[in-house]
């Protein structure tokens, strides 16, 4: 029972540092779940992250919910209960939010142009890019790309497709949606 309440607490304080969505959430969660809690290993938080991204939803919340189930069952109980995690982890992520936003949004609507909240948002900005290129840092694993020790071939395909999938959503505006069906394909044939 202790596992509830700490996804709970854990979820909640994510949520509560959610600056700038959920791309900017997933260094956080990986944070918690895989290097203080242990629930998950780098490798089923790497898993959970591609299963987010492919799921409709928010990616912080898909995050969230998928993680709840996993550490539940990684913990020894039974997948009944991890469906409880998984809504005790998704609903733990949104409630703070939610609720600071109701507070806050009247202010906000009134004030959004004068000068302290402006630079309160100038000064966000630069932390939420931090926080999204943490998380990008914190997928740079062994785990997605292989390494140059252990398979040089697995290491220089996912750097290709990464460079290929860059180039073609930055340079040549290529649909997401089309990228990650053409990296897919070309994981599919080289593998």
């Amino acid at each position: 029972m202790m596992i509830f309440l700490q996804l709970f607490l854990t979820f909640s304080k994510i949520g509560i540092f959610n600056f700038g969505g959920g791309y900017a959430m997933l260094s956080l969660i990986q944070n918690e779940v895989v290097e203080k809690h242990h629930w998950l290993s780098n490798a089923e938080f790497t898993d959970i992250v591609a299963i987010s991204q492919g799921t409709p939803g928010p990616i912080g919340i898909n995050c969230a919910t998928y993680v709840g189930y996993t550490a539940v069952v990684n913990n020894g109980m039974p997948q009944w209960a991890g469906v409880i995690g998984a809504v005790l982890a998704s609903l733990s992520v949104i409630w703070l939010p939610f609720l600071l936003m109701l507070m806050v949004s009247r202010f906000l609507i009134k004030h959004h142009d004068s000068k302290p909240v402006n630079n309160v948002f100038s000064a966000l900005r630069p932390a939420i890019v931090g926080l999204i290129a943490a998380a990008c840092l914190l997928l740079m694993t062994s785990d997605n790309f292989s390494s140059p020790s252990e398979s040089p071939f697995a290491f220089t395909v996912s750097i290709l497709i990464f460079g290929f999938a860059f180039v073609g959503t930055r340079l040549y505006k290529v649909h997401p949606i089309l990228m990650i069906l053409l990296c897919g394909l070309a994981g599919l044939l080289i593998y």
